[in-house]
């Protein structure tokens, strides 16, 4: 065969193994096979649940609301792997009743002790370094009788047992932290919705206040040692309770008037979010929040958490 043939067969061979698979990359099907199994959607970053404001808050709906915000992220089993142990940290400060909406809501806290047993939790433990006395807070804000009958360990802080530690943040350089928290698998912060007289409202960041002792330097630069503790807790699961939320005259409340029913649980892993997201319920913009900025800066979050991947559930 001439030298011209071979050239012309061997350009007309390259010719259509172009063209074979110029094909087969346009043929989804093709190219679904040779890439493998299509990746699972991104799962949603903050979920918001509400149920209708009858002017009640009623255990049913606080434990729906907890459970649809869950599911909504995922599935407690998306946080919680076989044997891990769990601290939920809510609101425990203050003696006063659920009614007054001063501490997490105690079917909100049960729920969650629930999903995380059911997600096969070895242990889950509660409890909060409170400012009025620890066992009457407990008792008369529900959470320790409900959490016990959830399956939970109700843990009292004990002062001696804080620990120092290096917190490494731009004003706590270290600062006693309760050990038995920091060694959990995973710490599920469930703080309510309030106002706060010192920094204007009190939500996700500001909740890990109650895992430390010596709580004075905080009030020399709130803002800016809540971001250090934040930052140094790691969040991976926050719940806001907005069941209930107080209007003024926080952090302790007392006065039912302060009190509106807004039957809302909202969850996430962006701590700055949902925290932009309890300023609105409040009445403020989240930017001229200070805590909230200062997680911000911090790259703790995002203010503005319509940009996340949120999904919103309504309840009947």
């Amino acid at each position: 065969m001439s030298t011209d043939s071979n050239a012309s067969r061997r350009e007309f061979l390259i010719r259509s193994i172009s063209l074979c698979g110029a094909a087969a990359l346009s043929n989804p099907r093709v190219m679904t096979l040779a890439s493998g199994p299509a990746s699972p959607p991104p799962l949603p970053e903050m979920a918001i649940a509400r149920a209708g404001a009858s002017g009640e808050v009623t255990s049913s709906v606080a434990s729906r609301l907890t459970e649809s915000a869950i599911a909504g992220l995922g599935g407690m089993q998306r946080f919680v792997s076989r044997g891990d142990v769990v601290w939920i940290k809510p609101n425990i400060g203050w003696n006063r009743k659920p009614e007054l909406a001063a501490n997490t809501h105690p079917d909100v806290v049960s729920t969650l002790v629930r999903l995380c047993m059911d997600a096969g939790a070895k242990s889950v433990k509660v409890g909060d370094y409170t400012c009025n006395d620890a066992r009457q807070s407990y008792e008369n804000s529900g959470i320790g009788p409900a959490a016990k009958a959830a399956g939970a360990r109700v843990v009292f802080l004990e002062k001696d047992r804080f620990k120092k530690m290096a917190i490494g943040g731009e004003r706590l350089k270290s600062h006693p932290v309760y050990p038995e928290i920091v060694e959990c698998d995973l710490v599920v912060n469930v703080p309510v919705c309030k106002h706060h007289s010192a920094t204007t409202v009190t939500l996700c960041m500001k909740n890990y206040m109650g895992v430390v002792e010596k709580r004075r330097i905080f009030h020399q630069d709130l803002s800016t040692t809540i971001a250090d503790i934040t930052r140094f807790m790691k969040p991976r699961l926050c719940v806001l309770d907005a069941t209930r939320i107080l209007t003024a005259h926080g952090p302790t409340g007392g006065n039912i008037e302060d009190v509106k029913v807004l039957n809302t649980v909202a969850a996430g892993t962006d701590i700055v979010a949902l925290d932009a997201f309890g300023c609105e319920l409040l009445g403020h913009k989240a930017a001229e929040i200070s805590t909230v900025a200062r997680g911000a800066e911090y790259g703790l979050g995002r203010v503005d958490y319509r940009s996340l991947m949120l999904r919103e559930l309504q309840l009947p």
